[in-house]
């Protein structure tokens, strides 16, 4: 009978501990929860993993009044000619999350005062509810400041940029913002880059270094499947790294065509700074132009998952003065 006892008490106390213990992984959630809940106040963006989404960019708008916001009824989206109905819609008011991706090789090392302010006007001309992150990079990455909405906090980590020696990995920079940076497939939020850079990576023929491990035809397809949009912005560094560093004139060519041909995957402008001088307006520019940027999923009426190219296009309904731009299409596969 003491055994019996004994036993009934063992399991007693067996029980109140695993009691205990599922309570306490209930609290620690819900506190993981809120806590998630605090740290990102903005309403987030949901869309399903089977709509195609599109982020829309609407020009032609006066260039001295503010834009006004557009519906659901004045697109048509087509893909292969046939049109789509439209599952899901965002205003061009939506937050974004953007990345200020700054080429400080070469010699905008030797000019990183004038990037630091301009790129604090950047931070000044976003809009209050898009967050930002700022990464800088030569033959590798350095994350200065993960996504915020601190105004101050991301000047001063401008600040505190250092000066920057060597090489140019831009494909490589540009793939670890996409891999690592920006959260992929979770349409959580919009997402864009704003890169700055001369386009010139040590893996372009004739330009002495290693360069990028990643093809640019790599990179440009990790784009072209990406949720996000790019800004490239050229910076014109030819003339100086020509005499200076002996960089073939040809490589620049090169680059501005990759740049456009980024510009073009995500159906963006690739914006030209003359001289660093330049990019304040440039970064407004930019600005102006994202906040005209709708994002548009649908679910394609052709469920065939072939891998062949579907060709999209988005037209604007009774609105002769404006036009639409977005990527001109994708691959119809399940994402890898």
């Amino acid at each position: 009978m003491q055994c019996r006892a004994a036993n009934a008490g063992i399991m007693r106390t067996k029980a109140a501990k695993i009691f205990s213990l599922v309570l306490l992984c209930a609290f620690a959630s819900l506190r993981e929860n809120s806590v998630a809940v605090s740290q990102d106040p903005i309403e987030t963006i949901r869309i399903d993993s089977d709509l195609v989404d599109l982020k829309v960019s609407v020009l032609g708008f006066a260039p001295n009044e503010p834009p006004p916001l557009l519906e659901p009824k004045d697109f048509l989206v087509l893909e292969d000619g046939v049109p789509q109905e439209i599952s899901f819609f965002a205003a061009a008011d939506a937050p974004f999350d953007l990345v200020l991706l700054l080429d400080l090789s070469g010699s905008n090392s030797r000019n990183l005062k004038m990037i630091r302010n301009s790129a604090k006007r950047f931070v000044d001309a976003a809009r209050d509810v898009d967050r930002i992150a700022l990464v800088t990079f030569t033959d590798q990455p350095a994350l200065y400041s993960s996504f915020t909405l601190d105004r101050r906090k991301l000047k001063k980590t401008i600040d505190d940029m250092d000066e920057a020696i060597g090489g140019t990995n831009f494909w490589d920079s540009m793939d670890y913002v996409l891999r690592d940076l920006i959260p992929q497939g979770s349409g959580l939020r919009r997402s864009a880059i704003v890169v700055m850079t001369d386009g010139i990576d040590n893996a372009l023929p004739d330009v002495p270094g290693p360069g990028s491990r990643l093809p640019f035809e790599a990179l440009l397809a990790r784009i072209r499947n990406s949720e996000s949009i790019v800004f490239p912005i050229y910076l014109d560094t030819e003339e100086e790294n020509v005499k200076r560093y002996h960089v073939p004139r040809a490589a620049y060519a090169l680059a501005r065509e990759q740049l456009g041909q980024i510009a073009g995957v995500c159906g963006t402008t690739m914006y030209r700074a003359s001289r660093l001088n330049d990019l304040e307006a440039v970064y407004a520019q930019v600005v102006r132009d994202l906040s005209t940027v709708y994002s548009i999923g649908y679910r394609p009426t052709n469920k065939s998952l072939d891998g062949k190219w579907r060709n999209v296009e988005v037209l604007l309904i009774k609105r002769s003065d404006l036009s639409a731009r977005t990527k001109r299409g994708y691959y119809a596969k399940t994402r890898s």
